[in-house]
């Protein structure tokens, strides 16, 4: 094989890879490089050069040596004697520099075809770092692609060239996807594992998928005019926002919302259906703690920093309190993601004289248990049948079975259902007392 045939199969693949011309040459001289390495077990930059011709993109490899008295030959790649120099030419003296070319054929066809595949690695080797680089520069940003391929544990997505990955963990559970569907997601990480190609992890429940989205239809985000707190979400069914605005002329909640819901309307829609709740941002702790129970609106709220995480107490109107807690705990799990403190509702029992006191139901539910309640917010009947069985189970670390009987006691004193009392064996199991073998 020519010089010129295996260079022109080098540009050939380059180009089908789209790699420049000044990243082509490098490639070519190292693989050439490592040919005349292993051939003269050396690759000296003086004695060997190659000489790239950019018009024709024909390369030349140059064998350069000095001459010398026969029989004074130290070095064979560095130095050639007389009598063979003057086989080349019959002019070159002691001391003169003879340039030989050496052909590619030289080299024989296995080191040829080893070039060719040492060239085709080093073109994957650039691609890897291409990809990794483009897509580590396009963390948290939106790629729109094409879904080509549906398994059970993610999605295929194809960007340009790029395979994309979006792992179900990372699907709004109410998406459904379809072969040649274009979807639109976030670049949340590149993986990249020695040898293999870099895995590029894309996502549509990050947060900062739905702060990208509103950059796209608010311009006054991308602007810098609205700022974007913080976002909390329980991805395909409610998030909550608080937003601030550096221009007190521009209201925050209008801008995102806007006109008949134009703008929030578009964002739900490619969150298929997601409930958004845009919350003014504070640096008022207590005040912020109301804004993100809206719809609710809290009559007191009391701080408890001292406890990790931080807990506050909020004390809202009797009618409200299904609204501060919302659908399956939605409404206070997101507030408590959004202000960083638990919070434990309360009903205020002055605006509701037919509820009853939790202390009420000592002889049917024991002291531990009333105690978790009230450490929650549950300090009246009405307050605990707020909560799902399995909610409030979360909240007070109880057995979802004794929840439930909790609601039936509660159920029971608004109706003349009988419910069975509840005992210490309600509180779930208990960890071992450590023996005295143990201590010692």
């Amino acid at each position: 094989m020519q010089s010129t045939v295996l260079v022109s199969s080098f540009a050939e693949i380059a180009r089908e890879k789209e790699i420049d011309r000044d990243t082509l040459q490098v490639i070519i001289e190292d693989v050439f490089r490592a040919m005349i390495k292993k051939r003269y077990g050396a690759d000296d930059a003086e004695a060997f050069q190659i000489v790239f011709n950019p018009d024709n993109g024909d390369y030349q490899i140059m064998h350069v040596r000095e001459v010398v008295e026969d029989y004074d030959l130290e070095d064979p790649v560095l130095q050639i004697e007389a009598s063979d120099a003057l086989r080349i030419e019959d002019d070159y003296e002691v001391g003169d520099e003879v340039a030989e070319t050496i052909r590619v054929e030289d080299f024989g066809r296995r080191a040829v075809q080893t070039a060719l595949q040492t060239f085709r690695q080093r073109i994957r080797d650039i691609e890897k770092e291409n990809i990794h680089r483009e897509y580590s520069e396009q963390l948290d940003e939106i790629v729109v692609g094409e879904i080509y391929q549906q398994r059970r544990k993610e999605v295929l997505v194809i960007h340009g060239k790029t395979e994309l990955i979006l792992p179900r963990s990372e699907q709004i559970p109410k998406d459904r996807y379809r072969k040649g569907d274009m979807l639109r997601a976030v670049v949340i990480r590149v993986d990249r594992d020695a040898g293999a190609s870099p895995q590029v992890v894309i996502s549509r429940t990050a947060p900062v998928f739905v702060e990208r989205l509103f950059e796209l239809e608010v311009p006054e985000i991308y602007d810098g005019i609205i700022e974007i707190k913080k976002i909390v979400r329980l991805p395909g069914e409610r998030a909550k926002m608080a937003v601030v605005s550096h221009d007190e002329r521009v209201d925050p909640v209008g801008a995102c919302v806007g006109v008949k819901g134009s703008r929030i309307h578009a964002v739900v829609r490619e969150l298929q259906g997601e409930n958004i709740d845009i919350v003014p941002h504070t640096d008022d702790t207590i005040e912020f703690i109301k804004r993100s129970l809206a719809p609710a609106k809290p009559i007191a709220v009391e701080l408890n920093e001292s406890l990790s995480p931080p807990r506050a107490r909020v004390t809202v109107p009797a009618d409200e309190v299904s609204m501060a807690i919302g659908r399956g705990g939605q409404n206070i799990r997101l507030a408590s993601m959004l202000t960083g403190y638990e919070l434990d509702v309360y009903r205020d029992i002055k605006s509701d004289e037919e509820d009853v006191d939790i202390d009420e139901f000592a002889d049917a539910i024991p002291a531990e248990i009333i105690q978790r309640l009230k450490d929650i917010g549950c300090d009246t009947a009405k307050a605990v049948l707020e909560l799902s069985a399995p909610e409030l189970a979360r909240r007070t670390e109880l057995p979802e079975e004794s929840a439930r009987k909790i609601v039936l006691l509660m159920q029971a004193e608004f109706s003349d259902v009988e419910a069975e009392p509840m005992t210490d064996a309600d509180l779930g199991p208990v960890a071992d007392e450590p023996s005295e073998a143990d201590e010692a």
